[in-house]
């Protein structure tokens, strides 16, 4: 390629630069070059140096562009761009033995035309050391960077920096971060000093092909509100490709948290029951959940019977719904059929009882004995105990009859990932911030529960519950206490069954007088619950004993009514007798 012809004046003043320059400090030297050939429209970079020696600076256009190819049989090649001309610019600056640093001019010829603009140039949008300060910060707090960007520029608002600035910034800082350790050594680590819980599985070559990962904050929460999980899987969350197992509690303010998280290289039952053993591990033996929410997937649910055996697994109701429409539509030439066929099997779905559901399921075989029905029978009605009405409604599971806590728990956590370009490590780190601040929400909630009351509990029904059970428990039951307003429908057991919570019937029969704490789910209770404790339990401080509760107010539910009362009665009376013996 031909050299383009520069002035002879602007190459003078070049040289007379060049010549009449003496640098006390090599960072002296290399800065005075770079503004000096700033104006002019070239950038300047280091080739390479010797510390106290010597430097090679050349044209930030030098060197020759790699074609990197993809793998692959295709061996496509990626569609790049390049700056790089291979300029022949070159000066080399020399630190004399008890003298400044000089220059030898090599090559001053450039084989480009001079920028009209710098800001193209890489070195030109380097962030000053007080931003680059701000941009670990920011980082830090998980904020992303486009909102950095625009948080520096409100700070210096002619700053020449792009998106991609932030971004080499933050593989720079995350290199650092790692000191000469690989990415996988390193993360090992900050999960040790981090105090992490966590398992690997390799497969013959050494390759990480399962990762389990528990934040301590999650394994209190967890400890503390075992009753119940959803878990669900959610994908691009990393660079890996990995499948993203996210398995999510829930409080007794009925919020969400985060209890634990899984890479998965593959969606199979042997993947799912190494997960779920390194989950029931951290649980501890003596803690046992009550139900487990997930979707229809059998690989999921095969691992969940086997790592626990005794545990009801129900599945989402939504998903479901949105499997039927996404397969049955096409069955249904107008959209008001398709309507009042999704309608019917709504129907079936919500039947409370094994009878009206085999009336529902009758009426429904009637109406629509085609292509559709047939879809529904053989793929979904196998599983009818595992989300019909008739049979959940008989299950502990405190409202949850789908997964739609997890696709929340997944929105809110994608806000803190990288995307799918977030490695292991920086997935880690955002993790970190996203369970930091769920924790933070309960306990703040477990404060406001002491202090605030809501209005309407202000009655004398609720003087036991107030400041004892949590604020979310207490507006249910008053739902409840308003129905008793009016005319009630025969009980079916449901509510009390499912919620753990005094129904409109229990109410009504109490005759306005104050309901019994024995009436709650310790589920509810937060005069017992600490999250302050290293261990993060409840007061008593007893895991076996709290399972031990949840064990015996599951018989009780199952009780009649007759006998309820009697139970709850010759308790009391124990109860008033041993304070008469203290």
């Amino acid at each position: 390629m031909s050299s383009i012809m520069k002035s002879s004046a602007m190459v003078q003043d070049e040289i007379d630069f060049l010549a009449s320059s003496k640098f006390e400090s090599f960072d002296e030297l290399v800065q005075s070059v770079r503004t000096f050939y700033y104006k002019k429209g070239y950038g300047i970079s280091i080739r390479n140096s010797t510390k106290d020696k010597h430097v090679t600076l050349q044209c930030d256009r030098s060197g020759c562009s790699r074609d990197i190819q993809t793998n692959g049989d295709n061996k496509k090649k990626k569609s790049r761009t390049s700056r790089l001309t291979d300029c022949p610019f070159r000066i080399i600056g020399k630190k004399g033995s008890h003298g400044p640093w000089v220059f030898k001019i090599k090559d001053l010829r450039h084989n480009h035309e001079p920028s009209t603009d710098m800001s193209k140039h890489p070195l030109f949008c380097r962030l000053p050391p007080d931003s680059v300060q701000s941009v670990k910060d920011m980082t830090l707090a998980g904020i992303p960077p486009r909102e950095i960007l625009s948080t520096l520029r409100q700070q210096t608002p002619n700053l020449p920096a792009v998106s991609r600035t932030i971004y080499n910034l933050k593989a720079k800082i995350r290199k650092d971060n790692l000191r000469n350790k690989s990415m996988v050594s390193s993360l090992f680590e900050e999960l040790e000093k981090s105090g992490f819980s966590y398992d690997i599985l390799r497969n013959s070559k050494g390759h990480i092909t399962n990762l389990f990962i528990a934040h301590p904050l999650s394994v209190k929460l967890a400890k503390v509100f075992p009753n119940i999980f959803v878990m669900d899987c959610t994908y691009k969350t990393n660079k890996y490709d990995m499948t993203f197992l996210d398995i999510i509690g829930v409080s007794c303010f009925n919020t969400s948290f985060y209890s634990g998280f899984a890479f998965l290289e593959k969606e199979d039952e042997e993947s799912y029951i190494w997960v779920l053993s390194a989950f029931r591990k951290i649980l501890g033996q003596e803690i046992y959940p009550f139900l487990i929410m997930s979707n229809m997937d059998v690989a999921l649910m095969k691992a969940i019977k086997h790592a626990f055996s005794t545990v009801t697994n129900l599945l989402c109701v939504w998903h479901i719904e949105q499997d039927v429409m996404a397969n049955c539509k096409k069955y249904f030439v107008q959209d008001e059929e398709f309507d009042m066929f999704i309608s019917s099997w709504n129907n079936v779905v919500c039947s409370t009882t094994e009878s009206s559901f085999e009336k529902n399921w009758g009426e429904f075989e009637l109406l629509y004995k085609d292509d559709a029905f047939e879809y529904i029978r053989n793929i979904w009605l196998p599983w009818k105990e595992k989300f019909v009405s008739a049979w959940t409604e008989k299950h502990l599971h405190f409202g949850n009859r789908s997964s739609s806590r997890a696709k929340d728990a997944h929105a809110k956590l994608i806000m803190y990932l990288e995307g799918p370009t977030g490695d292991f490590q920086g997935v880690r780190e955002n993790i970190c911030l996203a369970i930091e601040h769920e924790f933070s929400m309960i306990k703040w909630k477990l404060a406001s529960n002491e202090m605030q009351i809501p209005h309407e509990i202000n009655i004398p029904l609720f003087g036991e519950l107030k400041s004892y059970v949590s604020e979310f428990a207490l507006k249910e039951i008053y739902k409840q206490y308003q129905k008793t307003e009016g005319s009630t429908t025969p009980c079916t057991g449901h509510f009390m069954a499912t919620m753990g919570l005094p129904c409109a019937h229990k109410i009504k029969h109490s005759h306005g007088s104050t309901l019994p704490l024995e009436l709650i789910h310790p589920h509810w209770r937060v005069d017992t619950l600490s999250l302050n404790s290293e261990c993060g339990s409840h007061n008593d401080g007893d895991d076996g004993f709290i399972k031990l509760l949840n064990e015996l107010y599951s018989k009780y539910q199952s009780w009649p009514q007759n006998k309820r009362e009697y139970a709850i009665l010759t308790i009391s009376k124990l109860i008033n007798q041993s304070d008469a013996y203290s």
